[in-house]
């Protein structure tokens, strides 16, 4: 089978005002991402907040996701359950219905050594109908580490990729070089945009980044020219994609930066399951504003009522990420 590649955009999932998946809205929002040109969908992920819906609704997520999708573009399915067994049932549900692979994420809330992550990732893999892809997140769940992938990759055909958000470049680089001499086939995905560019010039095959549910045209775009060599313009980009990105992971708690802007763009996502005080909707609502004023800078949205103050429209320091990128240019030649 083909590799994975490309920018598969973790799907936010709209709810009705009884906080029901809207599946209406949720079958528009999945067109609109593939009319834009992303290359694949990524539901049940950190961003699609799986661990606030059912397991009987995690499924319906993919199969509504997968019936609207009609084979267009593959879908990496977001397949982690509470334990192996049922996680092994998720895969096989989902290979029933067409995805290309699933995503697994680390054992959460046990902490578990390297020894425990392989043994829970190799059961999964030995029984597995459809590919896995590891999902490092270390923020919520135990660390996979180097000599653990490497392990899986050599004893496990079905481990066929990972997708690392610890937005950790060395850690990225240590990865690829162990593993692409063993597994020319294997995929490594970026789940942190804010070095998007940088991972794909040390040799990231794509990313699932958030950014792409909400601006696809700018995140796509940014994959494209990185790939075809296009370093100042694709530069730029990353420039452009920083303070969006910021200001939808850092201003709210996460997800709800990345729904206000799907808002913006036009969709109905309705309010999260998670409870919010009244402090947090008031700031949700002056990160809107915000999220507004930079969405029109790169002409998505129209301005608020009143316009944009100076400032609102997030300047960053772009020789922040011109380091960056030289630095990985010169480890490349090195």
């Amino acid at each position: 089978m083909t590799k994975l590649q490309g920018i598969f955009t973790p799907n936010l999932v709209p709810l009705d005002q009884n906080l029901e998946i809207n599946e209406a809205e949720l079958r528009r929002y999945v067109n609109w991402l593939i009319d834009k040109g992303v290359d694949g969908l990524y539901p049940n992920g950190s961003t699609g907040e799986f661990t606030r819906f059912t397991a009987e609704e995690r499924v319906r997520i993919i199969e509504i996701i997968a019936d609207e999708n009609r084979g267009r573009v593959p879908i990496l399915a977001g397949a982690a359950e509470a334990n192996t067994r049922e996680t092994i049932k998720a895969c096989e549900r989902y290979h029933e219905l067409g995805v290309r692979a699933v995503a697994i994420v680390s054992p959460f809330y046990y902490k578990l050594t390297p020894d425990g992550v392989y043994a829970y990732f190799k059961e999964i893999a030995d029984n597995s109908p459809v590919d896995v892809t590891l999902y490092n997140i270390p923020m919520f769940a135990s660390p996979i580490d180097v000599p653990t992938v490497l392990r899986l990759v050599e004893e496990c055909p079905r481990v066929a990729a990972i997708k690392d958000s610890s937005g950790d470049l060395p850690h990225m680089m240590r990865m690829i070089a162990a593993v692409k001499s063993v597994r020319p086939d294997f995929s490594f995905l970026t789940g942190w945009e804010a070095a998007l560019m940088p991972m794909l010039l040390i040799g990231a095959d794509g990313g699932t980044n958030a950014t792409s549910g909400i601006i696809p045209e700018v995140t796509k775009k940014l994959y494209d020219m990185t790939r075809a060599g296009q370093i100042d313009q694709a530069r730029d980009l990353q420039y452009r994609l920083l303070p969006i990105f910021d200001a939808m992971i850092y201003s709210a708690e996460f997800p709800e930066g990345f729904r206000a802007a799907l808002r913006l763009r036009g969709f109905k996502t309705g309010r999260g399951r998670q409870p919010q005080s009244e402090m947090q909707l008031n700031a949700l609502e002056e990160l809107s504003r915000k999220l507004q004023c930079l969405l029109a800078d790169e002409g998505f949205t129209d301005e608020p009522i009143g316009g944009c103050q100076v400032g609102e429209s997030g300047e960053i320091d772009s020789q922040q990420i011109a380091d960056i990128v030289q630095d990985v240019i010169r480890e490349m030649r090195s």
